[in-house]
């Protein structure tokens, strides 16, 4: 690789961290490890091409394009979380995955009741996590990271509120989006 090349994945690579909070190829490969996945498995699950899903990882490319995408990037992530901390089987992450990865945008994880599709399982989806990943998918879609947190900036004078909303939702981890949205509900 040259140099040219060499300062271009360097710079994809520090753009991912401003919008995803690491460089992908971190992300996807503490997902492989954290679902036992292969990275074919999960440029299926993610809904890319396998190309795709290398780029991303090797700093060819920046940006996941497809806001579904993302969001199906922030499901997983969170699925990760809970078959590291026990919450889920095996089993049941896999019903999830499978369920990830049927779903485009919207209600990633739940169906129009509320519950997640796992074989014979109902497992109830968090509605606040889902209305939360709503937020977050629409703004994401319309905006990235950088020009979120710069809005953010430039509202922070003058309407405080407004720039901890667009930094929360826009750009910080879907947990502190849930514990923000929570902390406003009557």
């Amino acid at each position: 690789m040259d140099s040219a090349q060499q300062e271009a994945t360097e710079k994809a690579r520090e753009q991912q961290t401003t919008w995803y909070g690491e460089p992908l190829g971190t992300l996807f490969r503490r997902l492989i490890a954290d679902l036992g996945l292969n990275q074919a498995r999960l440029a299926v699950v993610l809904g890319l091409s396998a190309p795709m899903l290398s780029q991303l990882m090797s700093g060819q490319r920046a940006k996941i394009g497809n806001p579904a995408v993302v969001q199906r990037v922030r499901a997983l992530q969170e699925l990760a979380t809970d078959v590291r901390a026990g919450h889920m089987s095996a089993a049941e992450a896999t019903a999830a995955m499978e369920e990830i990865r049927r779903n485009s945008g919207g209600n990633v994880l739940g169906d129009r009741t509320g519950t997640v599709r796992s074989g014979s399982l109902g497992i109830p989806a968090n509605p606040t996590k889902r209305v939360v990943r709503e937020i977050q998918a629409l703004l994401r879609s319309v905006s990235d990271a950088t020009e979120i947190q710069s809005a953010s900036r430039l509202l922070a004078d003058s309407h405080p509120e407004l720039a901890e909303f667009l930094r929360i939702y826009g750009i910080a981890r879907t947990r502190e989006a849930v514990e923000h949205y929570e902390s406003h509900q009557g």
